[in-house]
């Protein structure tokens, strides 16, 4: 029996999934009122809340079809004490240890790249967004709101440093790393390829199943309400220059940065694809339905069916061939990073070092702030699929990490063991969160290492009390989880954000502070791009871009905000945890 499609379900529904999704910033509340008193409180115990959804957020007008976005009441600060008590005062004997700020899942996008499956849309949601064009002037924006801010909310402290966990790229193509390494440094972008003085890609096609933004053609966006914007394509192609982080920056890698779409692996198989000149914009629904369904099941199948697609099996556009497309590997990946042209305010390699790009070794650790480390992890599986593991290499090398920064911790069996030196609060970095880590495909080129769970790496996490969160990516969810443990020291937070691509487009400023009582705090905050709310379809200046990629993001037929967005324990908040030391 066949399933309905997802485009005509999702046409009629996205009115409703909007709405759902507006409703879910007030939740916890029981009126507006008491949102608004709660709002004064949290803003009472800040040291500034300007730039940050403290303040304001993106909130939809109408009630259905295309809805417009304005700016909405911001979201009060929610204190939760799962794992420890808030004592009273503490505002007062707070000192701030740490301030640092969260990026993850920018997903800057070749558009016109020959291996993507924009027809996959109604089965895959993400193999296609009307906004998916602007990603990399989104991310620009979201850099210029980071720069505007002068420090965490409620330490004051200056940031130390910027954290992207993963999907920094869509396809792990080499011009779009260097998309992302400009984005995150500054300098001259033109987020084009191919002819990059024409756009090659699907919303230009005069396909129904598209978005044809330049278009008087009624698409089956432009019947849900979509705009026709004229100069649309031109002005996201356009050279620009990215101002650049004024801050430190590193780099946590994702699926989209290790495999073809975030799910096949990469063999090397699919290269001349990726840099020649064809490109299918449509195939029939039995060969879309067969080929996603292979791509979440069989990435072996997918591959062939791909080529047969490419090769004679379905309508294929000539574009301009581009060499710049070419995947890179774990190890480019790193070398890129150590490009002087890339190196902005630091660190030279932005976590990465020459040993790191000749092994391909993406796990590293770094400072903080005085007394704090941070870990980043690569969690992904080189044998494809969208979820994550790492292998026993890994996992050994992190604990042997923690075991250097803590004076106790617990063995297996639960007793204490006294043998460090020294003390650091540890922040962990990944992209998969613990529920995404279910993927132990042998990598296929470690093939007799294990791979792990993310059930395992809690249990790891569990036995150092100088853990204190693990801050991921992955779902374009926003998500709190406390890990609790009968040991109240051997408790931590785990910090899911969302995407900057899908809905709501957020970034998270995360602070710790030691509050004096044996407790400590980890504020986290979100934060909005810089672009305004009001969306102007007559204009391509770059702020009206910037604009128009989160409306666009919002207003996407196959997107799901409500899903995406948190409920308010998932956004602003203050969670309470024991002081290990």
């Amino acid at each position: 029996m066949s399933s309905p499609s997802r485009r005509r379900f999702l046409t009629g529904a996205s009115a409703t999934a909007a709405a759902a999704a507006m409703s879910l910033m007030d939740s916890g509340y029981a009126s507006a009122a008491a949102r608004d008193r709660a709002l004064t409180a949290s803003t009472a115990r800040a040291v500034r809340v300007e730039g940050t959804t403290l303040e304001q957020v993106a909130t939809a007008t109408g009630t259905s079809g295309y809805r417009r976005l304005a700016a909405g009441p911001g979201w009060p600060l929610v204190v939760r004490t799962e794992l420890a008590a808030a004592g009273a005062g503490r505002d007062a004997a707070r000192t701030g240890l740490a301030s640092f700020v969260q990026f993850t899942d920018l997903h800057l996008a070749d558009t016109e790249s020959p291996v993507r499956f924009e027809y996959l849309a109604q089965y895959i949601d993400s193999a296609h967004r009307p906004q998916e064009a602007l990603t990399v002037r989104g991310a620009s924006s979201l850099v210029e709101r980071v720069n505007s801010l002068s420090g965490g909310p409620y330490t004051g402290l200056p940031f130390s440093l910027v954290m992207a966990t993963g999907d920094n790229t869509d396809n792990h193509e080499q011009v779009e790393l260097d998309w992302y390494l400009s984005v995150m440094s500054g300098g001259r972008i033109t987020p084009n390829t191919g002819d990059t003085t024409r756009y090659e890609g699907v919303q230009n096609s005069g396909s129904a199943a598209y978005w044809n933004p330049e278009s008087t053609f009624q698409d089956t966006y432009k019947k849900a309400g979509f705009p026709q914007v004229p100069g649309f394509l031109a002005a996201a192609g356009a050279a620009f220059t990215a101002p650049g982080l004024r801050t430190p920056w590193y780099t946590t890698v994702g699926n989209h940065d290790d495999s073809i779409e975030g799910t096949l692996p990469d063999l090397g198989l699919l290269n001349s694809l990726y840099t020649g000149g064809g490109k299918i914009e449509g195939v029939d629904d039995a060969t879309a339905a067969k080929l996603a369904d292979a791509i979440q099941h069989d990435p072996a199948a997918a591959v062939t069916l791909l080529v047969q697609l490419l090769t004679g099996g379905a309508p294929v556009r000539e574009i301009t061939p581009d060499a710049r497309r070419a995947p890179f590997t774990p190890k480019q990946f790193a070398q890129a990073h150590l490009n002087p042209a890339y190196t902005g305010p630091g660190p030279f390699g932005h976590g990465f070092t020459s040993a790191m790009a000749d092994s391909g070794k993406l796990y590293y650790t770094f400072r903080i702030a005085d007394g704090v480390l941070g870990v980043s992890l690569d969690t992904t599986n080189r044998a494809g699929w969208a979820d994550g593991s790492i292998g026993t290499a890994q996992l050994k090398w992190l604990e042997a990490v923690l075991q250097s920064y803590s004076t106790h911790w617990y063995d297996t069996d639960g007793h204490v063991v006294r043998r460090g030196s020294q003390d650091q609060l540890v922040v962990l970095f990944s992209h998969h969160t613990s529920t995404t880590m279910g993927n132990t495909l042998p990598d296929p080129y470690n093939l007799f290492e294990g791979r792990h769970t993310g059930g395992e790496l809690v249990t790891l996490l569990q036995r150092y009390p100088n853990v204190v969160a693990w801050v991921n990516g992955h779902t374009h969810a926003n998500q709190i989880t406390a890990h609790g443990h009968a040991v109240p020291e051997r408790a931590f937070w785990e910090v899911n954000t969302a995407s900057h691509v899908d809905f709501p487009q957020h970034a998270r400023v995360l602070e710790i502070a030691d509050n004096g009582d044996g407790t400590l705090s980890l504020f986290t905050t979100l934060v909005e791009s810089a672009a305004p709310y009001a969306t102007d379809f007559g204009s391509t200046s770059e702020p009206d871009l910037a604009a128009l990629y989160r409306e666009l993001s919002f207003n996407d037929l196959y997107a799901t905000p409500a899903a995406k967005l948190g409920g308010s324990p998932d956004h602003n908040t203050e969670l309470l945890l024991p002081k290990p030391f």
